[in-house]
């Protein structure tokens, strides 16, 4: 009597495929978080960093020059100006947000003219004009108001 091999290697093609599939999964998952933390991580290297108008680099940012500079730093491009960053990515409701999603509020001009990256638990990182690069409370007296939107660049 003689058995068929059929049958066996049907099962380890489809176990290949599983195993293949779940470790692209397991592979594309874990950049994500690894790529977020190293957002926050380099944004926290330019604290007190002075703000500068039109700065984009250590010697002084302003907030969306700060926003790209991190960003580009992490191997994502982003427009310049906070209004076109805004265009950028999928939006957030607020209190989904992650660290690494990037907060938008209304300052000096209508729409999104201020930009940070949101840092956890309530908080975000920015190149403030009176304080330069700084951590600020999305819930202080100055910032809720203005609260504009969010949107997430990186999964």
């Amino acid at each position: 009597m003689r058995l068929s091999t059929k049958p066996l290697a049907v099962c380890l093609v489809v176990l290949m495929l599983v195993l293949v599939n779940t470790s692209v999964f397991a592979a594309s998952a874990k950049p994500t978080a690894v790529k977020t933390d190293n957002i926050i991580k380099t944004a926290e290297k330019y604290l007190k960093t002075p703000y500068r108008f039109g700065g984009e680099s250590p010697k002084g940012f302003d907030c969306s020059g700060f926003v790209k500079f991190v960003y580009d730093k992490n191997g994502e491009k982003l427009p310049r100006s906070a209004d076109v960053q805004y265009l950028q990515g999928k939006k957030v409701e607020r209190s989904k947000l992650k660290p690494g999603d990037l907060v938008f509020f209304t300052t000096y001009a209508a729409g999104a003219s201020h930009v940070g990256i949101y840092y956890g638990s309530g908080k975000f990182i920015h190149a403030s004009s009176s304080r330069g690069v700084m951590i600020s409370r999305l819930d202080e007296t100055y910032w809720k108001p203005r609260y504009f939107g969010a949107k997430r660049i990186v999964n």
